[in-house]
């Protein structure tokens, strides 16, 4: 599957198969054993879970940022789609710089920058709905507009899969719909693995929602949905699947 991202789209998305996964801490705890997850290619998965359940520990693990000695295996179909981009809370833009050079930076950082790079950021910045700020610098945007720019940021290194750490935890209502709509549209067609605590923004972005819980930490159920993201609040499956769904989670934490 090609992915719909604003870039070239010459990269295929992957699907990321987790089999057997065993992380056991110094201290002897047991984070996880034999977890086995499959993401599909090209869609968005949304991880759900009570806090500490390991959620963004295994975000990192994909990454192959963590430092943590593991068992089983994390594999990536095609094998040679296994770069992700990343995107967190924290917008981290560097505030001496313009909206456009946050947005650049990656190219920056690789000596890469060229009228090409140059023109795809404005297109992009254009999407996002930023034009006419491409010289601001952060210190002059809102929050959703520092987090639209760390989106852009993200999504101009045109990766074949996106891991996504609560980014929009830190936004207000109204902001977060906005900011969350926007993602669905710039992603679609990247395998994207989102980690909520927001029972309704897995609702609105996911193709498929796993929940993971219990002590070692296993796939407690997944829930596929047919209608395309983003999905409003009365659309039928949000208002079915909300209750449950928070319940389920409730039920996980007391445990």
């Amino acid at each position: 599957m090609k992915p719909g991202r604003p870039g070239e789209g010459s990269v295929t998305a992957p699907a990321i198969n987790i089999s057997g996964l065993r992380l056991r801490f110094d201290s002897g705890k047991t984070l996880f054993d034999s977890l086995d997850l499959a993401i599909e290619a090209g869609l968005t998965t949304c991880i759900l879970g009570p806090s500490g359940c390991g959620k963004s520990t295994l975000l990192r693990l994909i990454s192959g940022s963590a430092d943590f000695t593991v068992q089983g295996s994390i594999s990536f179909l095609p094998e040679s789609s296994n770069k992700v981009a990343w995107m967190g809370q924290d917008d981290l833009l560097l505030p001496w710089m313009s909206l456009i050079d946050n947005v650049m930076l990656g190219a920056r950082l690789r000596g890469e920058i060229t009228d090409t790079v140059r023109r795809k950021a404005q297109k992009l910045i254009a999407r996002a709905r930023l034009a006419g700020h491409e010289d601001d610098l952060p210190g002059a945007l809102s929050g959703g507009m520092r987090q639209r720019c760390a989106l852009l940021r993200t999504l101009m290194e045109d990766r074949p899969a996106l891991l996504m750490d609560e980014p929009f935890s830190a936004l207000d209502a109204l902001t977060r719909v906005k900011l969350q709509n926007l993602s669905a549209e710039m992603t679609r067609g990247t395998t994207t693995l989102l980690v909520t605590h927001d029972v309704m923004e897995a609702l609105r972005l996911a193709h498929r929602i796993v929940i993971l819980g219990g002590t070692p930490v296993r796939m407690i159920t997944s829930l596929q949905l047919t209608s395309p993201p983003p999905r409003q609040p009365d659309n039928p499956e949000t208002s079915e699947h909300y209750g449950p769904l928070l319940q389920l989670l409730l039920q996980e934490d007391q445990r």
